[in-house]
């Protein structure tokens, strides 16, 4: 295709991964690092191409519209990947919230995808069994709890702001436990179960997939290891309007 998409937090292993994904399928790819050092670690992935930008930006220094719009206009993507906020430390929640908001008022942008966890929700979805919301309140109170309440505020404002905008679609893709196994086949959509793993070279070629494919809609979709293909599971979202998001955003 071609394009141009964001990156925030291109050092992270997903954002990475994904960036040598789409450097290799003619996508044009900034990517944005949080110190100087990690500069020429993320610059090699180019492998020589041209197309490959790298922003040094602390994301915890953004704390208004006005900055998350500075570098959203710098930029001018055609689409926004969020992995930054791992562990869910101080502020990226703010800062999250900020960058989507405005990426909705940012005409130029079409899609954004925010890498959530599957276990943050307020209700138990009708498709999980007791011991799935079980797990995944017990994964919410515990060491995971900075980073659940930071992706599940980031989820809402990507639910309610998607929906100002017909030309704009907003998933919150919500893997499992990362694991650093090849990519494989998953389970996209709404998963059995919150419990499980799914590798980090899958959901970046779940990425590359959502990205791809024009005619899937502002979701949420959780990620798991599974028996699918990933470009064929997601056609059957899009042509389907699957939604994880069920009794959320109310």
């Amino acid at each position: 295709m071609g394009q141009h998409v964001l990156i925030l937090g291109g050092h992270g292993k997903v954002g990475q991964i994904l960036t040598r994904q789409l450097l290799k399928k003619s996508w044009t790819v900034t990517s944005v690092i949080r110190a100087q050092e990690q500069f020429h670690q993320i610059e090699s992935l180019a492998s020589g191409q041209q197309r490959l930008n790298v922003l040094v930006r602390s994301l915890e220094d953004i704390k208004s519209v006005f900055q998350a719009k500075n570098i959203l206009e710098e930029v001018k993507p055609d689409a926004v990947v969020w992995s930054a906020g791992a562990g869910g430390k101080g502020g990226l929640d703010r800062v999250s919230n900020t960058c989507l908001a405005n990426s909705v008022q940012t005409y130029s942008i079409k899609k954004f995808i925010l890498i959530s966890y599957l276990a943050c929700r307020h209700k138990s979805p009708s498709w999980w069994d007791s011991d799935a919301w079980t797990y995944a309140l017990d994964m919410q109170s515990g060491d995971l709890s900075g980073h659940c309440k930071a992706k599940l505020a980031a989820d809402e404002v990507l639910l309610q702001n998607s929906s100002l905008r017909s030309d704009f679609s907003g998933i919150s893709l919500r893997p499992g436990m990362l694991s650093d196994e090849p990519a494989g086949k998953v389970e996209i959509g709404k998963t059995k179960t919150s419990r499980g793993n799914v590798s980090r070279a899958s959901v970046a070629d779940t990425i590359v997939s959502l990205l791809e494919n024009q005619n899937v809609k502002s979701s949420w979709l959780d990620l798991l290891d599974g028996d699918h293909d990933v470009n064929v599971s997601v056609e059957r979202i899009a042509s389907t309007g699957l939604d994880a998001a069920e009794g959320e955003g109310n």
